[in-house]
C-alpha cells in the first residue's frame, strides 16, 4: 500500500525543522518528503492547515487499567495498590483483559500514539487486541517472585508462555519484553535470572524502579544500597533497559544510569496523581541519560493522552525549579517521539526517508492552534489528543479523518462499559 500526504506542514528529521512538504509513503517506510511530490498512490491525503508529525511513543502504560479510570482516585500509591487496584485485578478474566486492552488502542489512536510498552497479565489477550488495533507494541507480563522459588517458576513459566504466542503472532508490530514488576517485589536472585534469559532470547527489559520514596527507604534497609545501586550489582542495568518513573534517584544512582545506557521512563501525571515525587529531570538530562515520555495506566493518569503528557511534564519541571528553561518544548517533544525510539533501538520518533511510517495528522485549523508561530510550542503546550485527526502505523491508516478504521468504536465502548460494570459487581 502507499499513502501521499500533501500540502502539510511537516515536523522533519532529527533537528525538528519544520517543512512544507509532501510525504510518501510506500509499504511501511517512509519513501520521499518534499514539496510536490507527484507519486501515484493508493490513498492521497490533503494536508492543508494540518500538521504532520513523528507519532507518540508511549514508554510505560497498563493498557488495559481503562477499566479502572475514575476508580479510587485521590490515594498514596500503596493504598492505592494493596487496597483497591490489586484486589480489582484479581477478579479479571482474560476477556476483561481483551476488552479493556482495545479501549485504551482505541484512546490511543484517536490521540495519536503509534507505540507503546505495556506490563501487565494475560497479555496474550493484549497481544490480540494490539494485533486486531494495528498499533506497534512492545508487551511484558509483569513477573514477580516475592522470595517464592516456587512463585518464582511459575512467574517465568507464564513470561516464557507469553514469549511463545507473540512469536507465534509473526507481527513485525509486536514484541514481547522480559518485565519483572519492581526490585521491592522481586528478590535479587530473580532479577538475575530475568536478565539471563532476556540475554538468551535477545530481548528487552522493563521495571518500575525508585517510584516512590517508601520504596527506596525499604531497599535500602534491606539491601543497604539503592535500588539502582542493588540492579548494577547483580549485572541487571544494560542499554536495552527501561525503568518506569526514576522519581527518587540520587546523583550515584543518574550516574550508574548514564554509564549503562539504560533508559527513563518519565510519568509526569501518574507521579503527581498518586504524590510519588518529581523526576529530577534537570540532572538526567544534564548526564546524557535518555529520559522517555509515558503515561503510566488510565487508573493512575487518567488518561493516555501523549500530547496532554507532554504539557504536563513541561510545566511540571518548571515550577518545580523555578526555572522556566527548563523541559522546554523541543526537548519534551523529543522526549515524546526520538527518545521513545531509542530506548527501543527502533527506525522511527522521526520523519525522514527510510524510517518506519509512523505518522499522525495533527489539524491546525483550530482556534486553540492559531495563529500559528510555533508549531513545536503549540503541540506541547496548546494541543491535545482530540487535534490529532488521522494516525498511521507501519504504513497503514488506522484512523482517517477522527474514523478508526481498524475495528468497530462504538462496539469497544459499550462492550467496554460493559465488562467495568460487571467487574464491579462481583
Amino acid at each position: 500500500m502507499s499513502i501521499l500526504i500533501k500540502n502539510g506542514r511537516v515536523i522533519y528529521g532529527e533537528s525538528l525543522e519544520i517543512m512544507d512538504a509532501d510525504v510518501y509513503v510506500e509499504g511501511n517506510k517512509i519513501v520521499k518528503v518534499g514539496k510536490g511530490l507527484k507519486e501515484s498512490a493508493d490513498v492521497v491525503i490533503d494536508a492543508k492547515g494540518k500538521v504532520i508529525s513523528p507519532g507518540f511513543i508511549n514508554t510505560h502504560t497498563h493498557l488495559a487499567m481503562t477499566l479502572f479510570r475514575g476508580l479510587a482516585d485521590d490515594l498514596p500509591l500503596m493504598e492505592w495498590l494493596q487496597n483497591h487496584i490489586w484486589p480489582l485485578e484479581r477478579k479479571l478474566t482474560p476477556k476483561d483483559i481483551y476488552w479493556g486492552s482495545l479501549l485504551g488502542a482505541l484512546e490511543m489512536i484517536k490521540s495519536g500514539t503509534t507505540t507503546f510498552v505495556d506490563m501487565y497479565f494475560h497479555m496474550d489477550e493484549v497481544a490480540n487486541a494490539v494485533n486486531e488495533a494495528g498499533l506497534r507494541a512492545y508487551l511484558t507480563y509483569g513477573v514477580v517472585d516475592l522470595s517464592s522459588e516456587e512463585k518464582a517458576e511459575s512467574e517465568i513459566k507464564e513470561a516464557l508462555r507469553t514469549l511463545k504466542f507473540i512469536q507465534k503472532l509473526n507481527s513485525d508490530r509486536i514484541e514481547f519484553i522480559f518485565g519483572p514488576h519492581a526490585p521491592y517485589t522481586c528478590s535479587p536472585g530473580f532479577l538475575r535470572r530475568i536478565r539471563e534469559l532476556a540475554d538468551e532470547h535477545g530481548k528487552m527489559v522493563t521495571i518500575h524502579v525508585s517510584e516512590t520514596k517508601t520504596e527506596v527507604e525499604q531497599i535500602k534497609e534491606q539491601y543497604g544500597k539503592s535500588p539502582v545501586e542493588l540492579l548494577d550489582e547483580i549485572g541487571f542495568l544494560r542499554d536495552d533497559v527501561i525503568i518506569a518513573h526514576g522519581v527518587w534517584l540520587s546523583e550515584k544512582d543518574i550516574s550508574i544510569l548514564k554509564k549503562r545506557g539504560v533508559t527513563v521512563a518519565h510519568n509526569p501525571a501518574s507521579n503527581m496523581k498518586l504524590a510519588s515525587g518529581v523526576m529530577p529531570l534537570r540532572e538526567l538530562l544534564e548526564a546524557g541519560v535518555n529520559v522517555s515520555l509515558a503515561t503510566d495506566g488510565d487508573a493512575s493518569n487518567n488518561n493516555l493522552d501523549m500530547l496532554e503528557e507532554m504539557k504536563l511534564a513541561a510545566l511540571l519541571h518548571k515550577v518545580h525549579t523555578l526555572d522556566p528553561t527548563i523541559a522546554n518544548a523541543y526537548t519534551v517533544f523529543k522526549m515524546a517521539t526520538q527518545n521513545g525510539a531509542k530506548a527501543l533501538k527502533l527506525n522511527t520518533g522521526v520523519i525522514k526517508e527510510g524510517a518506519l511510517a509512523d505518522l499522525v495528522i495533527i489539524d491546525f485549523n483550530k482556534p486553540h492552534l492559531r495563529p500559528i508561530h510555533n508549531i513545536i510550542s503549540h503541540l506541547v503546550y496548546s494541543a491535545n489528543g482530540s487535534d490529532v485527526e488521522t494516525t498511521i502505523v507501519n504504513g497503514k491508516i488506522l484512523m482517517l479523518d477522527r474514523e478508526v478504521l481498524s475495528f468497530d468504536e462504538e462496539k469497544v465502548l459499550d462492550k467496554a462499559q460493559k465488562v467495568a460494570e460487571d467487574l464491579l459487581s462481583r
